[in-house]
Parts: C-alpha cells; sequence; structure tokens
C-alpha cells in the first residue's frame, strides 16, 4: 500500500462507486457464507461479494466495459481482485482538462478510449524519430498536437509515455537487492532523478580520466573505497540488444530501452532547462529553480547564486517530486474489521491459517489531494510529497458475531494518532501544465487557494471527515441519539444514497417507499443514576463530540459527561450506552460545572501525550494540552479537563478531574464555545473572541480580544488555514488569523438566526434556522459569496448544526434540525459534474431523515479528520510511516507564504504558454516576459 506503483501507469484504485452502474447487479446480491469465502480467498475486500467483480470471469473481461463507461476507463490488470481506474488532468473544479488547458465540457466516452490511446501514439513517435528527418519529426509532432486539442490527459508518468519500464530505472540491484537487509523500501534504492538528469549546475554526464560517467547516488548507492568514487557506473550498463544503456549523441544524452528493441529517448538535462540561450529553455522551470528573496525581500531569479541554499527549491533540501508529481494518490479509511468466528489461510505469505478473519475494506479513494511534509531519514529528511495510506478504523466481532467495538481509530505506540501518514514518491511525473506550480504551495495574488494550502501543509479540510455508521445527534433535556446512517455490510452506503441504489437495491428502494425515513436509533437520556441526588440539576445536551470510544457531552446545569459507546453496535446489549461499565464507585465520568455550552477535544483524532517517548524512534512528542478536554461554561469560563486517562487504554484510572477554571476578571464571562486552534483557544464569549495561549495548560494567559466592535454575541467559530469564520447575532464575521495570536477583522455576511457554520475547502455550511442550510463560496475568504441556500422544499426549517463526512467518494452534510430531527443530504456523487475535483459545487439532496420521538435536535458530533496531521502551530498529531518524516513545524509552514525580512504574507502567480502561438521559441519568450512582469527582470544566466 505505502509505495502504490499503480500511479506510474495512470490509475489507482477504483472508488466503488464512479460508473457503479456497470459493477452491481440489478438485483441486489445476498452472498451465502460459501459464496463470501470464495470471493474473499481472491479479493479481501469484502464489498466486492457485492457486486460482479468478485466474479473471476467478469473481471477478466473488465476492459470490455470501457466502451460504455462515462466517467472513467478501466485498467486491464485487476491484482488480488481490485480494480483500477484511469485518473484524467482537470482542474480544482473537476473539470476535465485537454493538454493546452481548455476545459472540456461534456466529455464523451470516445474521448476518453482517445486519451487512452494517445500515450501509445508519443511512445511510437519516441522509437521512429532517429529514422526521421528533421520535418517529418516536426510533421509527426504537429500531429500529436492535433491529436491532444479536445481529449482529456490520461495522467500517467512521463516516462512511461516515452516508453520506459521499471528497470529502465532501477536497475539489477532495486530489483534484486544486495544481500542487505532494509527497514524500508527506499533505504534500498539506489538511483536518484539526479543520476540521470542532473541539477541546475551540473548535467548528469561528467568527463572523468578521458571518458563520460554517470553514476548512481541514492541511499543504496554501493560505497567503494577511496579513490574510487562511489555509485553504479551507468555509463558502462548495456541492453539486452547490445546497446549501452546510456550514449551521448552529439551533446545530448539518450537511453536505450532495456525491454524494446529500438527505442530509446533523449534525457534532458536540468541545466538546460534554465539557460535562456539553449533549445530545450522553460521560463516556468527557469524560474522555479532559481527563484530566491534578496537581501531587501524581492524576488530574484534568473541566475544561480554561490550558495545554493539560498536556493527556494534546492536539491539539497527538497526532492524532485515535490514539485515534478502531477497527482498522487490517497486512501481514507480502511476499514478492518476482524471477526473471531472465521479463519482463513494467508494467501500471499507460507499460507499459514490465522486465528481470526480481517478483511480489507477500503473506503475514501482520491486523487485530488497533495500534501508536503519533510521525508525520513534516509532520504535526508528532505521536503517530499506526502499522502494518507494507512488511516485505517477497525471494528472487532467476537465468536458469537457481537461488535465488541467498531470503527475505532488507532493510536501508535508513542502517542501521535494512527490516522496514519507515508511521505512517498509518487510516480507522476508530467510535462508542462501538468506538474505542479507556483499557485499550488504558495499564496496567490487572487487569494483563492486558501484550501489548497490548507491542505497541502496538512492541517486538513474538514471534506474527508468520517462520520462512519453512527451519526450522533444532541436532543437538549432528551439526551441524544445514535442513528446508524449507513450499512453494516461493506460497501458500508449511507442509507439513501447513490451508492445505497447501487449496491443495497432492496434496502434502497424499501427506504424510498417508506418517504426516507430512518427507523432505527439507539437513545440514551444524558443522565444515570446520580440524577436522583441532584433533581434540579438535569442534564441538557448542548454539544457533542465523539472520539474513540467515547463520546464527550456539554450538559448545561449537569455540567460536563463522557459516555461510553463502545458496545453501541454490539446485540448482546441491551443499553448500549453507559457512564461505567459496573459500578460510579470505580470510574467517574463527569466534572461538575455550574453552566457547560460546549465541550471540545484539541483533535477529532487522539494523539495521546502521556505515552512514553523513545528517541530512537525519532517522533515529535505530542504537545500536553492534548491531554485535555476543553469545556466552555457561561460562569466559569474556559475549563481544563485532563483527559489522558481516556487515551491510555488503562481501565483502572477512568476518573476525571477539572484541573482548572480559567476566567480572570470575568474574561470569559458568557462562554459559548471554543476552538483549539494549535496552541490557542479561541474563546467566544460576551467581550467577543478571546485568544488563549494554552502552550501550557497548568498556565494559561489571554493574549488577545477581538470585542464588540468587530463581533455582536459571537457563539461559534472555525478555522481553515489562515482565516476564521465566526457566527454571532449579525451574521457571518470573517477574520485573518495568519498570526493566531492576533486576530484581524476582515469581512461579514449579514444573516438572521445563524447557529453554526462547518467549513469544508472552498464552502462554508451556514445553519441558519429557519432558512435552512445556507451554502456559501469561500474560495476568497476575503470575498464570500452566498452560493445556495437549501432547505429541501421546506422540510429543513430548524438548523442549529451541520456536520459533514465523505464515505466512498460522495459527500455528505449531517443536520440537526431541531424539532424535524436530523436529516441527510448527498452533495456530491459521481453524477454530479466536477465530483472528483477538489473543489467540486455541491448539489444538495435530502436522502433520509431521523424524527425525534421527542425534544429536539440541537447538534451533531463532528467526524474524524482524516487529512490532518499537524495543527496550526505546527504541531505533529498523527504518525508517520517513514522513520524521522514528519510534517512541517510552524516556522517551517511559514516559510511557504511569509516574507523573511518583511513579516508579511507574499503571494505568487502561475503563468501558462499561450499554445495559440504556433512557434515554440515565441511562445517561450512571451511566457518569460509575463513572469518578469510579475516577478522582475531576471539576472543574466551565467554558464
Amino acid at each position: 500500500g505505502t509505495t502504490v506503483m499503480n500511479s506510474y501507469l495512470g490509475y489507482m484504485w477504483w472508488d466503488m462507486e464512479t460508473d457503479g452502474e456497470n459493477m452491481y447487479p440489478r438485483e441486489q446480491h445476498d452472498p451465502t457464507a460459501e459464496q463470501i469465502v470464495q470471493a474473499e480467498m481472491a479479493d479481501p475486500n469484502s464489498a466486492s461479494v457485492k457486486g460482479l467483480w468478485s466474479n473471476p470471469e467478469f473481471l477478466t473481461e473488465l476492459t470490455s466495459l470501457n466502451k460504455h463507461l462515462e466517467k472513467t476507463q478501466f485498467a486491464d490488470f485487476h491484482a488480488h481482485g481490485w480494480v483500477f481506474r484511469a485518473v484524467y488532468k482537470k482542474d480544482r473544479q473537476g473539470n476535465l482538462l485537454d493538454k493546452f488547458g481548455n476545459r472540456l465540457e461534456h466529455v464523451e466516452n470516445e474521448k476518453l478510449q482517445q486519451a487512452m490511446a494517445i500515450p501509445l501514439y508519443v511512445k511510437e513517435l519516441e522509437r521512429k524519430k532517429p529514422t526521421l528527418s528533421l520535418a517529418e519529426v516536426e510533421k509527426a509532432e504537429q500531429q500529436l498536437l492535433d491529436l491532444q486539442k479536445g481529449v482529456p490527459v490520461h495522467m500517467l508518468d512521463v516516462h512511461l509515455e516515452k516508453g520506459m519500464h521499471c528497470v529502465d530505472c532501477h536497475f539489477v540491484q532495486d530489483v534484486h537487492g544486495d544481500t542487505k537487509l532494509y527497514g524500508e523500501v527506499r533505504a534500498a534504492i539506489e538511483i536518484q532523478c539526479i543520476d540521470c538528469h542532473g541539477t541546475v549546475n551540473d548535467k548528469a554526464f561528467k568527463l572523468i580520466n578521458n571518458r563520460w560517467q554517470m553514476r548512481t547516488s541514492g541511499p543504496a548507492a554501493k560505497e567503494r573505497e577511496a579513490p574510487q568514487p562511489n555509485g553504479r557506473e551507468l555509463s558502462a550498463m548495456t541492453t539486452p540488444f547490445g546497446k549501452q544503456r546510456f550514449e551521448l549523441r552529439g551533446d545530448k544524452l539518450y537511453q536505450n530501452s532495456m525491454v524494446e528493441k529500438g527505442l530509446s529517448w533523449e534525457v534532458t538535462q536540468v541545466s538546460d532547462t534554465i539557460d535562456p540561450k539553449h533549445p530545450k529553455y522553460n521560463a516556468n522551470a527557469a524560474l522555479a529553480k532559481t527563484i530566491r528573496f534578496d537581501e531587501l525581500g524581492k524576488f530574484e531569479w534568473g541566475d544561480l547564486p554561490q550558495d545554493p541554499l539560498k536556493l527556494a527549491h534546492c536539491n539539497q533540501t527538497m526532492s524532485c517530486s515535490s514539485c515534478h508529481s502531477s497527482w498522487n494518490p490517497s486512501c481514507y479509511g480502511c476499514h478492518l474489521p476482524q471477526e473471531a468466528n472465521r479463519k482463513m489461510p494467508d494467501l500471499h505469505n507460507e499460507g499459514d491459517v490465522t486465528k481470526n478473519y480481517v478483511s480489507y475494506d477500503f473506503q475514501t479513494l482520491r486523487d485530488d489531494v497533495f500534501m508536503l511534509a519533510h521525508d525520513g531519514n534516509v532520504t535526508g529528511n528532505k521536503i517530499n510529497p506526502s499522502r494518507s495510506s494507512c488511516a485505517i478504523h477497525v471494528t472487532s466481532y467476537n465468536n458469537n458475531r457481537e461488535s465488541i467495538y467498531t470503527q475505532q481509530q488507532t493510536i501508535s505506540a508513542e502517542g501521535l494518532s494512527g490516522i496514519a501518514f507515508s511521505t512517498n514518491v509518487p510516480h507522476t511525473v508530467r510535462g508542462r501544465g501538468e506538474t505542479k506550480m507556483c499557485t499550488d504551495c504558495h499564496l496567490s495574488q487572487a487569494n483563492d487557494n486558501n484550501a489548497i494550502m490548507s491542505q497541502l501543509l496538512m492541517q486538513g479540510t474538514n471534506y474527508l471527515n468520517f462520520i462512519g455508521r453512527f451519526c450522533w445527534v444532541g436532543c437538549g433535556d432528551h439526551g441524544f441519539y445514535a442513528v446508524p446512517v449507513t450499512e453494516r455490510d461493506a460497501p458500508q452506503a449511507v442509507i439513501g444514497s447513490h451508492l445505497h441504489e447501487l449496491a443495497f437495491r432492496e434496502h434502497y428502494e424499501e427506504h424510498e417507499e417508506n418517504d426516507h425515513i430512518l427507523e432505527h436509533a439507539h437513545e440514551h437520556p444524558g443522565r444515570d443514576i446520580s440524577e436522583v441526588f441532584r433533581p434540579f440539576k438535569q442534564p441538557t445536551v448542548l454539544t457533542l463530540q465523539k472520539r474513540g470510544e467515547y463520546l464527550y457531552a456539554a450538559c448545561g446545569k449537569a455540567g460536563v459527561r463522557v459516555f461510553d459507546i463502545a458496545f453501541i453496535d454490539h446485540k448482546g446489549f441491551s443499553e448500549r450506552v453507559t457512564t461505567a461499565p459496573v459500578s460510579p464507585i470505580g470510574q467517574k465520568f463527569f466534572v461538575r460545572t455550574k453552566y457547560a455550552t460546549s465541550v471540545y477535544a484539541p483533535a477529532t483524532i487522539a494523539p495521546d501525550p502521556t505515552r512514553k517517548h523513545y528517541p530512537e524512534n525519532d517522533e515529535q512528542k505530542v504537545p500536553a494540552h492534548y491531554g485535555y478536554l476543553f469545556a466552555t461554561d457561561l460562569y466559569e469560563g474556559l475549563v481544563f479537563i485532563g483527559a489522558g486517562t481516556l487515551l491510555d487504554g488503562d481501565p483502572l484510572n477512568n476518573f476525571l478531574e477539572k484541573e482548572l477554571a480559567f476566567n480572570p476578571g470575568g474574561a470569559l464571562d458568557g462562554a459559548q464555545s471554543v476552538k483549539i486552534v494549535g496552541n490557542y483557544a479561541y474563546v467566544c464569549c460576551e467581550k467577543g473572541l478571546v485568544v488563549v495561549d494554552v502552550t501550557d495548560p497548568k498556565k494559561p494567559c489571554i493574549v488577545n480580544v477581538l470585542g464588540k466592535e468587530f463581533l455582536n454575541h459571537p457563539h461559534q467559530m472555525e478555522v481553515e488555514f489562515r482565516y476564521g469564520f465566526v457566527c454571532d447575532e449579525e451574521g457571518l464575521k470573517v477574520i485573518d488569523i495568519t498570526d493566531p495570536s492576533c486576530p484581524i477583522p476582515v469581512t461579514a455576511l449579514e444573516f438572521e438566526d445563524l447557529h453554526n457554520v462547518y467549513v469544508a475547502r472552498n464552502y462554508a455550511y451556514l445553519a441558519a434556522g429557519k432558512q435552512g442550510l445556507i451554502i456559501v463560496d469561500v474560495t476568497n475568504p476575503e470575498k464570500p459569496l452566498v452560493d445556495q441556500i437549501f432547505n429541501a422544499e421546506g422540510e429543513i426549517c430548524d438548523l442549529h448544526d451541520v456536520k459533514l463526512g465523505i464515505t466512498y467518494n460522495s459527500e455528505f452534510a449531517y443536520l440537526a434540525d431541531g424539532k424535524n430531527g436530523m436529516h441527510v443530504l448527498q452533495l456530491t456523487s459521481p453524477h454530479v459534474e466536477g465530483n472528483d475535483g477538489f473543489s467540486v459545487r455541491p448539489e444538495p439532496k435530502l436522502i433520509a431523515t431521523y424524527h425525534l420521538h421527542e425534544g429536539e435536535a440541537l447538534c451533531i458530533a463532528e467526524g474524524i479528520d482524516r487529512d490532518r496531521a499537524v495543527d496550526e502551530s505546527g504541531n505533529q498529531i498523527a504518525v508517520f510511516g517513514r522513520v524521522g518524516a514528519r510534517p512541517f513545524n510552524y516556522q517551517q509552514q511559514r516559510k511557504l507564504y511569509i516574507n523573511p525580512v518583511s513579516q508579511e504574507p507574499f503571494r505568487v502567480e502561475t503563468f501558462s504558454p499561450d499554445y495559440r502561438i504556433e512557434f515554440p521559441n515565441l511562445r517561450e519568450d512571451l511566457l518569460h516576459q509575463q513572469i518578469e512582469s510579475y516577478y522582475g527582470s531576471a539576472r543574466q544566466f551565467r554558464e
């Protein structure tokens, strides 16, 4: 999973939904136990038994479907019984683009198939080039350009497009090893990009002892005794056809294929692309490879400084793939249900029989996410792409098929969350216009990439959150409900959704006939036996947060309560929610406060700062304040509750204590809610928005107040990267938190009766009472625009809260609609235009409703953040799969958007070639001029 080489071919796992009409039977398939075992012997994903692809004959002929598909194309390989889909070039809104960046409307199947065929034309052109005249080459290249107009781009790696097989880059040692044991894959790799392409300073081939030489320099490059240079001599290697693997033809370096006789390709040298006098000059490449700040804090580019570390993107600190990757496959929330009543033989190991059986049910698969981090020790901790690859959720069934816990997140040995990430080499290198540009990693001049930056830096976007099988609904005086909103069996489709219709057709039709009503839920009144002795302190559930096996609740006069919900799906229990498993004497899951209005954990994932730290693991320490719950109280202000006992796995110390009530001089009177932003707590209270430094939870201090001059009784806040979004009595207020200790007013939108806000990528979702759900476009947070208002023809008219969660490849909103109960909206699906994009426009559709027996739905528990590895202060909270790998710390994050001299945000602009200009040299000259108009004149290049 963590190497993911299908991306080299331009494919990734199929998402279980796109073009699913061709993949599921027309009638719901309810397999027998024997059919389940047979299917899982080939495919460990138990969802396959609901689909047609569990049939080996169907899988063998899978590509015959390609001529019928509307959205994608399937690969002709199917390891483990899995299905792989093609990845295409698209803009942030998910619109398919052609080679020249033109947006394509309503792409037909014929164009999708043509996109898959174009790389074959490119490879054949490379094969024929040595035999063609210059005029013939130019004619063939023009024909290629004509073919590419109006056709989507299949995003396979450009090396493969030229004809390179794995063995053309990874030689005998990379493939067969060198008799040494390595701790991770890349530690055993001897090749680097620069070994073939060189650097900005030097070509890959060097004249040594009167002969041209090239050598490997990767982590596993062979070490030799002096004076012999390290690495393998590439120029001495030959192909099976008797040619040198690498040869100079004039001043150009060519590589001959190891697999296909007569096929070769030119190996571009990086140093040529930044030389304005060279035919290979690329203005965008020159900008990226030479730009830096001068001593006045102004852009400087065009030449190379004496000290390469002054360059913004130098080889010593940054891997080539950081910029030259076009996309990176990401998977979120693989579900691993363990069943104690089943055994299976290992399929690919030594055939041993497992004690229990665990299926491998992957869920959300995306190609729109790109993130950067520091790579592991073995590769020098360089800046490198990172991906979510091991964010697992685990369920366990005992031998009676009873669920003893369901969809639980994990915690690493050192306390970092098990919602894991891995730095990787995506193997998705592309050419002009299809790789990363300036505005993919730095603040754009148009200020339209705030969400992109939040995703890039691994702070998360709230879009990939996991609600799971149960939606937790707070109902004031009537406690709370756990409403099952998905099927239990894989694929765990949301009831009433597009996937539900495909995989569980009978269940879907029954749901439709029942007017979309959800009939089942587990209720808890929010109180226990102790209430007998406190008749005037009845709990009023105002906010909820689910984390792991526990549900945190702010209960008004009853203070803060924690409920054990591990057995919520356990059929052997009639009371599935408890405050103590045996007796209140052995457990204390409540904290008395005068009037608790909210409770909040610093993260929806579960980092644990109490665990022992081992220096040899090279992991970052979890900050102390992640061991607390933070509650707001109308009279006590901000309440600190030690929560380490809920994370450490020890059932004998489950006693919660109020460690501190912080309200100096009444500064936090009337506190309504708290939002933890890195090392700061933002408290909405009577005085406005109060910023509290909680770096040392024993000694909090107020560092700033944004008062009534901008905010009128604020009550809720959401954050995305550099901006905060606050609900007050006047509407939605936007603040700049580039310096998180000093929020600055930006703009406002007036709304009545605004209860809550949830920001996911480029949209803010507002719970607006009788108006329903208001969706605001915050692509540019300083210029928010109302996109749409949705009330399901009047059915949503008392909206108090909204939370989002993604299930497989579709986005859903979960609404607490007061007297109307809880609603589920499907916001996106494969039939929504641009569904695979980063910023797809939502098209809400009401698909399910749960009516409460009594009370009002006031709040929804937020889902688990599955794309958040670090907080706004640079604190790592999720574990990485490489020794020494980690996200950027605070100062490293700021280098991407803060000018080192002025300490103000700097902005960049991306310029693209104008392909309407026929001649490449003129096209490049114009591009160079456009770049100079923004970044300043290029300094004279010195060879």
